[in-house]
């Protein structure tokens, strides 16, 4: 199977999950933004989980490599402002945005729009970026376990207890 097969099937899948944990909804996203529902963080959480623990499985057996970008303040402040600052304006991350208009919620087209358009300014302005902000300290390629000097066999479980813990929490408080 190629590859654009394979992220056609995924992207169907993801789109899918989306879909069924109702995170494509707009008073969901709200809700997520004003902390009063936590259906959005309980998804990414577990995809994470299922993620983390999946991708060093597959490392493990060789199947795949893992390989960090670098973690280059400039790009993660500016570039956490104006993803934050979206999703708060229009109420859609990009995977929900285009899972809201698969589902017919026309509105998405407006976040759809706006993501394309910050994209185009992007490359556009990516010259001017690369000796101003993108030459803001450049942590190089981190990770937690690099960082820490451990295993991630020792990080996943620590974080797996500490997710769990949030989603008992989140299920106490009807979150």
């Amino acid at each position: 199977m190629n590859e654009h097969a394979l992220g056609l099937i995924t992207g169907i899948a993801f789109g899918f999950l989306l879909q069924k944990g109702r995170v494509l909804r707009f008073d969901k996203q709200v809700g997520a933004m004003q902390l009063r529902d936590m259906t959005i963080l309980k998804f990414m959480l577990s995809a994470i989980l299922v993620g983390m623990v999946g991708f060093y499985i597959l490392k493990a057996a060789g199947v795949i490599s893992l390989g960090h970008k670098a973690m280059n303040v400039g790009a993660v402040v500016i570039g956490g402002l104006l993803f934050g600052g979206g999703w708060a304006v229009m109420g859609y991350c990009p995977g929900t945005a285009v899972g809201a208009l698969g589902e017919g919620r026309w509105g998405a087209i407006f976040a759809i729009m706006g993501m394309l358009v910050g994209a185009a300014l992007y490359a556009e302005v990516f010259p001017a970026l690369r000796t101003s902000i993108l030459a803001w300290k450049d942590f190089g390629k981190l990770g937690l376990p690099e960082t820490l000097g451990l295993s991630p066999w020792i990080i996943i479980p620590v974080f797996w207890a500490v997710a769990l813990a949030l989603f008992v929490w989140f299920e106490k408080k009807k979150l």
